[in-house]
């Protein structure tokens, strides 16, 4: 859809690049009385993607909420990317997605029909996904904002967690890294038209196919890559793993497109907020170029799903997953903890034969 308001300009910053740095809310909420229940399985001190409530023996409620400011221009591709992300919460924690309200802020000079047109692409991925709308909240306000706040279920015994990864496990990554790169470049004008057109469709797409496989398989640990970069979601899952991370630079897929921006410094104020955060925590083992670094901590939105798993199943599961998504692949593996949280390796891909 054509607007005379390009949306991307009406915001400061786009996508998941907006959200907050890493560890800044936990220790903003630190001393707040709280009620305890044993049936809240997860809760936001866990820094998990979504909070898990049991229901009963069978079944355990998975609610999230996610949204940002606009990182495309075309409403209907905007609403589309927003709802994904915001499902994709429900899916790292291995559950199905069933409810939605939406989550919106409008400016006053935006016009109805691209108001219309943002919500239409947020219901239509619901639709995919199999999720109703019931709702929602709008208010104005300076920038756009939309998004979703999610309720899903899972069993209770069946949860997917970030903090589950144990030695011995190899991590696949089922979606390629340099979203935050390539969307600031157009924000410039400096990305080919026919790259992006690759970045959005590949934003659009639900990890419903991935999720679906993955709970086929005895995974131990999962999250999704978004605004906190693989390196910071790596973190939060060594952290609470109690294991060490180590992932194979040469493995991991990105959009080669975004090693030449990177090279020249073009990455967004994210990535410097996830460096920050994770740095301390990772070293370099060999060659890793300081290029590739930015792009292991660039923000991804609508990012993939990072999965720790065996050995010894990752193998099939690699296999159905790049039947259904190509650029599904294994980018490392976990070991018992060592001095650093993540190490990256600057060497071949050896993680199913460790």
């Amino acid at each position: 859809m054509e607007t005379d308001v390009k949306l991307t300009k009406m915001a400061s910053c786009a996508g998941c690049g907006a959200k907050a740095g890493a560890g800044t809310l936990v220790h903003m909420l630190e001393g707040f009385r709280s009620h305890e229940d044993a049936r809240l399985l997860v809760g936001y001190d866990k820094s998990d993607d979504a909070s898990v409530y049991l229901l009963d023996e069978q079944t355990a409620l998975v609610q999230t909420t996610d949204f940002f400011p606009p990182i495309v221009d075309d409403p209907f591709l905007y609403g589309q990317i927003a709802a994904a992300n915001a499902l994709s919460d429900v899916y790292a924690m291995g559950g199905e997605p069933k409810l939605a309200l939406n989550i919106m802020c409008v400016p006053d000079k935006m016009e109805a029909d691209a108001v219309r047109e943002i919500l239409r692409g947020g219901y239509e991925k619901a639709y995919e996904a199999g999720v109703i709308i019931t709702g929602g909240h709008t208010i104005h306000g300076a920038e756009p904002i939309y998004g979703l706040a999610v309720s899903g279920f899972v069993h209770p015994k069946k949860v997917l967690k970030n903090c589950g990864a144990m030695p011995g496990d190899v991590l696949i990554l089922t979606k390629p890294l340099g979203i935050g790169i390539l969307t600031t470049a157009a924000r410039a004008d400096m990305a080919d038209g026919d790259v992006m057109e690759r970045i959005y469709r590949q934003m659009t797409v639900l990890n419903k196919t991935a999720r679906d496989i993955m709970v086929r398989y005895p995974v131990h640990s999962c999250t999704d890559v978004t605004g906190f970069a693989l390196l910071g979601h790596s973190l939060e899952m060594a952290q609470g793993s109690e294991c060490t991370i180590h992932i194979q630079t040469e493995c991991v897929p990105y959009h080669k497109e975004a090693y030449p921006l990177a090279e020249m410094g073009l990455i967004p104020a994210g990535a410097y907020r996830n460096r920050e955060f994770a740095e301390a925590g990772v070293r370099v083992q060999g060659a890793v170029s300081l290029a590739m670094q930015d792009i292991l901590y660039d923000p991804q939105t609508s990012g993939g799903l990072l999965m720790a798993l065996p050995q010894d199943a990752a193998k099939e599961c690699l296999e159905e997953l790049k039947e259904k998504i190509p650029s599904a692949a294994v980018i490392g593996y976990v070991t018992q903890r060592e001095e650093a949280w993540i190490v990256l390796e600057g060497r071949g891909c050896t993680a199913l034969t460790q």
